[in-house]
């Protein structure tokens, strides 16, 4: 290995001071009216604020966790950290979005950053697959968002998401046809763009080998910060522009499958970064059952699940990357670290205790406002799955404690700070 290369040092430290000064500038302005920017493209509102500030924290929190990344790895690959604040002003931008052409133009961007970092590690096959694969299969589904985007404004003549509401929540819905099959079929295909974007079944199958084959940071990335802007984009096409008992079906249907699958294929994984890329499926079909509520307090769990999904992901990706000079990437490398490293062991024990929704942690209070909230709109199927695909999660989360503290290693971890 050789030393840590000045450039990267540097160009960390800048980026995360950058990401600092936009949290103090967003937070310091926050509105007290509704605002409109560029023509009615951009909205600034105190739920965009909420999202952005929520989002600069999180990728503030990444940078951080890179910082010894790329001296343990020997990476001379500063513009990763380029990307990173690249993909987060397009993720900012994408919340703000008031009009289908401002979003589909942030999620290029988005995905464009993404694609590049992604196959970042080039000695690494395994990366430049990952890269690849997203790329491929990224491309295509923002050819069917497009797509979706232009049958919207060919058979409305508006792209603006408040035109839309007018549309569809007013007497002027009667033009158009509520049920109109070019609308539907707009509408369902910026649904599967969407869906490709977040992970959800069965839009999920790049999630997997993209998270194993890029670098631990960037899936760290990929896990925390587009599940925010994908959410409160979501929240404002589907839930304000076009709502309706229609679509409500569709998000039903995609947070079941996501659940089962995610608690089923985790259980059968030995990678620590398959089982996380599952896990973060199947708490995606989590969050959609607040989503596809549609209901205030549906919104509210929403928000606070996506909080504490963040909060337990940062944890467990920071533990994941602090044991990376072992090069461990079995579940099964883990054995006896509670005698090794007794304080990660113990950290890293509550974190799966809390995604597996033991009470009484974060995650147990997640899973018990979006229950409630399925419950509140009469949606008692989804939580009933819902809470047994919890109790069949707590199998793989607490398979990590079992062989931490009770099973002999194949190899000793040892921590150095």
């Amino acid at each position: 290995k050789y030393d840590y290369p000045p450039l990267v040092c540097n160009v960390s430290w800048l980026g995360l001071l950058s990401v600092l000064i936009t949290i103090l500038l967003v937070a310091s302005s926050t509105p007290l009216t509704v605002a409109n920017l560029f023509y009615n493209n951009l909205i600034i509102d105190n739920f965009t604020y909420f999202c952005q500030i929520f989002l600069l924290v999180s990728t503030a929190s990444t940078i951080v966790m890179c910082l010894g990344y790329f001296k343990e790895e020997s990476l001379n690959a500063f513009e990763s950290i380029v990307l990173i604040l690249l993909s987060t002003c397009s993720m900012l931008f994408m919340i703000s979005a008031y009009d289908l052409i401002a979003m589909y133009l942030a999620i290029e961007l988005q995905s464009l950053c993404f694609y590049v970092i992604a196959a970042s590690k080039r000695n690494s096959e395994f990366s430049t697959e990952a890269g690849l694969k997203y790329f491929i299969l990224g491309a295509f589904s923002s050819g069917i968002l497009l797509f979706g985007c232009s049958m919207i404004y060919g058979f409305t003549g508006v792209t603006n998401f408040e035109e839309l509401a007018k549309i569809f929540t007013g007497y002027e819905i009667t033009l158009f046809g509520a049920q109109s099959s070019g609308i539907f079929m707009g509408i369902l295909f910026i649904a599967v763009g969407f869906l490709f974007k977040i992970t959800a079944v069965p839009f999920h199958m790049w999630a997997p080998d993209v998270y194993e084959g890029s670098p631990t940071l960037v899936t760290a990335f990929f896990s925390i910060a587009p599940k925010i802007s994908i959410l409160a984009n979501m929240v404002r096409v589907f839930i304000y522009s076009f709502y309706d008992p229609t679509w409500q079906q569709l998000f039903f249907f995609c947070s079941i499958a996501s659940m089962i699958l995610g608690a089923l294929a985790a259980m059968a994984q030995n990678k620590v970064k398959r089982l996380l890329a599952y896990s973060s499926i199947g708490h995606v079909g989590y969050l959609f059952i607040g989503f596809s509520c549609g209901t205030i307090e549906g919104i509210q769990s929403l928000l606070i699940g996506v909080f504490i999904y963040v909060s337990m992901t940062i944890n467990v990706f920071a533990i994941v990357l602090a044991l990376r000079q072992n090069r461990f990437k079995y579940i099964a490398d883990l054995g006896a670290l509670a005698e090794t490293n007794p304080i990660l062991a113990i950290t890293l024990s509550i974190t799966m205790f809390s995604y597996a929704g033991i009470p009484p942690l974060a995650g147990f209070c997640s899973k018990f406002y979006l229950f409630f909230a399925a419950l509140g709109c009469g949606a008692y199927l989804l939580a009933l799955i819902g809470v047994v695909t919890s109790v069949i999660s707590c199998f793989y989360y607490i398979r990590f404690v079992k062989i931490m503290y009770f099973d002999t290693p194949k190899k000793w971890i040892l921590y150095k700070p």
